[in-house]
């Protein structure tokens, strides 16, 4: 959300909007665009620009696909300096540890604070798949730099930084319904590792979502971290098809494929599901907000289904 509109970034041991909103405990509506094949700053900002007033932050992701894309840290401070709040997705994929140590303090001093570390698509599902993958550390490996960056003020080896960074660390999860006996050991040491927040892959059964988001209450996670479950609106059958094949842990029902399938409009219907589910997962006391995204489509689709979900409390 464009709240801050001050080109001055934050002093860097200041929290952010979404830090805030979670704290206090205000429902979060957070949402993704993917940063484009350009070097045009304007051609970033309009993909946020349906956004703005509707959403607490933005995440930009990087190299989503294994395509090359404008940086997320970049892409992040431009919609930083705009007066967005930014979350800057973080692959282990790409960079090792002294690259990522370097964009975190590059970051940090635009004023980003918020971060979502993942492991990264492979290259070869890429447009490159003979690319050399990193891997330098895992998903936990980062999150634990970070944390030491920002709490500890010093990098994991023993340097120490001159004007530490404050990061607000995210960490990635799959809903799915959990058989008897699960625990979410996962989830635990990501936290453990460092993560404060979670946005999660889409989550379109809320009965499946409510058992889930059940458990993790249940085994002390949400006292931890908070949980913002995602969502979004798919934009034909086809697509729906496309992210049950090409998504790992993340099912379409029939019955939302049918319905696509049989409307006149189903961009519309993908938008009035979306819409739909939202209602539903909000009545899910143990998430903290909705992370939306929606693949093959742009932010205008998210805009329209936040508009039509009319949460009244979420922002």
């Amino acid at each position: 959300m464009a709240r801050e509109t001050s080109n001055t970034p934050p002093p860097m041991n200041q929290t952010g909007t979404l830090q805030r909103d979670l704290e206090a405990g205000r429902f979060v509506l957070t949402a993704e665009i993917v940063p484009p094949l350009s070097a045009a700053r304007e051609d970033l900002i309009a993909r946020a620009r349906p956004l703005e007033g509707l959403v607490s932050a933005i995440n930009v992701t990087d190299a989503a696909g294994a395509r090359a894309a404008m940086s997320s840290f970049a892409a992040a401070a431009m919609l930083r300096s705009a007066g967005y709040e930014p979350v800057a997705q973080v692959t282990c994929r790409d960079r090792n540890r002294i690259a990522l140590a370097g964009d975190f303090l590059g970051a940090a001093a635009h004023g980003v604070g918020n971060f979502l570390i993942l492991h990264g698509d492979s290259a070869a599902k890429g447009d490159v798949p003979d690319a050399r993958e990193v891997h330098d550390l895992d998903s936990r490996g980062v999150m634990a730099m970070a944390r030491s960056m920002s709490v500890d003020g010093k990098l994991p080896w023993g340097r120490e930084i001159v004007s530490p960074p404050y990061l607000f660390i995210g960490a990635a999860d799959t809903p799915f319904d959990p058989p008897a006996g699960w625990t979410p050991d996962g989830l635990a040491a990501k936290a453990q590792a460092g993560a404060q927040f979670v946005q999660t892959q889409f989550c379109f059964d809320p009965a499946v979502a409510r058992r889930y988001f059940s458990r993790l209450h249940e085994e002390g996670i949400t006292e931890r971290v908070r949980i913002i479950a995602g969502t979004g609106p798919l934009a034909s059958a086809r697509s729906a098809r496309w992210i049950n094949d090409n998504l790992f842990g993340v099912s379409v029902p029939d019955d939302m494929i049918a319905r696509l399938e049989g409307a006149k409009d189903p961009r519309e219907e993908g938008i009035r599901i979306c819409a739909e589910q939202m209602g539903a997962l909000r009545e899910i006391g143990a998430i903290s907000g909705l992370h939306l995204m929606a693949p093959l489509q742009s932010a205008e689709a998210i805009a329209e289904a936040i508009t039509r979900a009319r949460l009244p409390d979420a922002g």
